[in-house]
């Protein structure tokens, strides 16, 4: 067995040296209120960027809470049908 561990991304299934935490529930929805963060999802950096670059933090705390929300967001759908064809080594650029 190699050092080379890839994990997959929740998102966009990809296999990536290093994942990031994504909060379903933004932590700045939470945090103030003292609540429990929640569940969190571990995907590529590239999924998560697009996701930020998208939605802001209500929203993304109000409609898209779960995975199979985000996965099924006609904007998610469409970079995640790009995105997954797309080299696992190199930055992806996000799109507004």
């Amino acid at each position: 067995m190699s050092n080379n561990q890839h994990k997959q991304c929740e998102l966009c299934q990809r296999q990536i040296e290093k994942l990031t935490v994504h909060h379903l529930v933004p932590r700045q929805n939470t945090k103030r209120k003292k609540q429990d963060p929640g569940m969190t999802v571990n995907i590529c950096s590239g999924c998560h960027r697009q996701i930020h670059a998208l939605f802001d933090n209500k929203f993304l705390a109000r409609e898209l809470n779960s995975l199979e929300k985000l996965r099924n967001d006609p904007q998610m759908k469409k970079f995640l049908a790009w995105v997954s064809k797309q080299d696992p080594n190199k930055r992806i650029a996000v799109h507004h």
